[in-house]
């Protein structure tokens, strides 16, 4: 879907897409955006010797952007499916038997994109003393939208959450999130840090 068209389709007055598809967009956008600075670093004669490390990680990026924008469509229909039985009267047979792979399906994708974006912010917390230092701000702005998708795509998984009847399922899900919610927070000060910049709390 071209991105103005996408745009249209978040703002219509439609269950899908929503802020899962949203997470994932933004953090494919953070993706292409650490695209960019490495397509501008691989080349330079002063990074030579991580012109490896550099490859390795524009192979990894978009595969990132490519898996991210594949996860958005499955949140969509994953959360289409499930908006569907929640219509459906609670002794419907066909919502009975549905109701539990589609509350799985409705919490794998936005747990995914979480997931995905906490592993781009690894890969990006490498980036900063071996790539272009005329694109820290964007190396730093790709960390940042990585972060936030990971936040968004959370509160996918926190909405749907309580649907899930599996309680230690649950518990586990909850605790995966609060780390990963964590990690990504964490890696994203330290990538904004060596880019030179202050973050929120000024360290």
């Amino acid at each position: 879907m071209p991105f103005g068209a996408m745009l249209d389709a978040v703002a219509a007055k439609s269950p899908t897409p929503g802020g899962g598809a949203v997470a994932s967009a933004v953090g494919a956008l953070g993706a292409a955006l650490g695209s960019m600075v490495l397509a501008y670093s691989v080349d330079r004669k002063s990074l030579a010797d991580h012109r490896p490390a550099l490859a390795a990680a524009a192979a990894r990026l978009g595969a990132a952007r490519r898996d991210l924008l594949v996860l958005a469509d499955e949140d969509a229909a994953g959360y289409g499916e499930l908006n569907a039985l929640m219509k459906l009267p609670e002794g419907d047979a066909a919502r009975i038997a549905k109701w539990s792979a589609a509350v799985e399906r409705a919490l794998g994708a936005p747990l995914s994109i979480a997931r995905a974006c906490a592993t781009m912010l690894e890969l990006l917390s490498t980036l900063p003393a071996i790539t272009n230092p005329h694109l820290k701000s964007d190396l730093a702005i790709a960390a940042v939208l990585a972060e936030a998708a990971a936040r968004s795509a959370w509160w996918n998984v926190a909405v749907n959450l309580p649907l899930l009847s599996d309680a230690p399922r649950r518990v586990a899900v909850e605790r995966e999130g609060r780390e990963l919610l964590a990690r990504a927070g964490r890696v994203r000060a330290e990538v904004e840090r060596a880019c030179g910049a202050r973050t929120e709390s000024g360290a």
